[in-house]
């Protein structure tokens, strides 16, 4: 299939095809003399990307260019639509060995810790950017000819802080991503494999109890309540059953779901995209459970219409039922996950906007997980 980006608006493509893209400018270039306006990349199910050219620059005499290319999202949300990747290429004699050297500059953070795609010490460059950069350039090589191709972003040093990068252990800069180069449209599917590589670290470090959580603020918690190491916190975002699924296929023997109540609440309801777009039955989950304990239709009615589940929250607080009502909803997110993912013990932690502990549910192997008694 062609994607000509040059009127493509719902597809973009990734920061891996930028680098691609700036790499075979500044090849041809270097070869032919030719500042081109755009360039026609493939990737390795075949597609062809043509993307377009911000700015070439070099000197052929001395076989170096410098490319500008603008990242482009289309649809997608996307912190990095906009932003510039400069790619330097240089021509070199190729005497055997690694034939096109890849390296990153200002913006591309580097790998610390095990358990990535890409080795501790390295650029966060990742092996499908680097592959399509390999594909596209070696054709325009003579056979005695290797080059040197360098990828920067200068803003990778301002927009990584944004990203999980800093919990993944890459420093500095943004990483250079993608699998085919192109950007879908609102699909979520870069989003949620972003997240994987948390599972990746937390096995390399033999981890096999994690803590599956929202966001910041089942992180931030969990790090005062918990007897975990930080590698051990999984960000989740709002896909559970993906996440789960992640950990069960690359063998997580024990999963706590910790986390604030509007989130967890749903998982009770057997909600695994917790995005409020997707599904929302907080408030009749909520009701469900608080009927147990109250007879009362106005109070289930107030629950049943609250504005939030901190509102809730009070209600319950107020009627003298908090814990019976949250350690219900506890125990049956823990029924719930176990039945659908037999091979991983699971236990459960629900804790209001100030990490205060609403309900739990924790089996014995997650006892040592504890600073404090539950």
């Amino acid at each position: 299939m062609i994607y000509d980006f040059r009127r493509e608006k719902k597809y973009g493509y990734t920061t891996g095809a930028c680098a691609a893209a700036g790499a075979y400018c500044g090849i041809y270039y270097l070869k032919k003399g030719v500042k081109l306006d755009y360039v026609k990349i493939e990737n390795d199910r075949g597609d062809i990307l043509i993307i377009p050219v911000e700015k070439v620059e070099g000197d052929i005499y001395s076989k170096s260019a410098t490319v500008t290319i603008r990242k482009f999202a289309g649809e997608d949300i996307d912190i990095t639509n906009g932003i510039e990747i400069i790619v330097d290429t240089k021509i070199v004699k190729w005497e055997g060995g690694e034939r096109v050297k890849i390296v990153g500059g200002k913006g591309v953070g580097i790998v610390t810790k095990e358990g990535l795609q890409v080795k501790k010490g390295d650029w966060a460059i990742n092996p499908k950017p680097r592959e399509l950069i390999i594909r596209n350039i070696t054709p325009l090589l003579d056979k005695d000819e290797g080059a040197i191709v360098k990828v920067s972003v200068p803003k990778g040093e301002e927009l990584y802080k944004k990203t999980l990068n800093p919990k993944l252990g890459i420093v500095g800069g943004i990483s250079i991503l993608g699998t085919t180069g192109i950007v879908r449209p609102m699909s979520n599917e870069a989003y949620r494999e972003s997240l994987v590589p948390q599972i990746d670290i937390a096995l390399a470090k033999n981890h096999r109890m994690l803590v599956y959580t929202p966001g910041n603020i089942g992180t931030n918690y969990a790090k005062k309540l918990l007897n975990v190491e930080e590698d051990q916190i999984v960000e989740v975002s709002n896909f559970w059953d993906f996440m789960i699924d992640k950990g069960e296929e690359k063998g997580v023997e024990g999963i706590l779901i910790f986390g604030h109540a509007g989130k967890i609440v749903k998982l009770a309801g057997g909600i695994y995209n917790t995005h409020s777009k997707v599904a929302d039955g907080r408030n009749e989950i909520l009701t469900a459970y608080s009927s147990l304990y109250i007879e009362n239709k106005d109070i289930l009615r107030r629950i049943l219409y609250g504005n939030t589940t901190e509102e809730i929250i009070g209600i319950l607080r107020e009627e003298g039922i908090l814990h019976q009502v949250f350690n219900d909803i506890a125990r049956r997110v823990v029924e719930r996950t176990k039945s659908r993912w037999k091979k991983i013990d699971f236990s459960c932690i629900i804790i209001d906007m100030r990490g205060n502990i609403l309900g739990s549910c924790i089996g014995d192997r997650f006892l040592p997980l504890l600073k404090i008694k539950i």
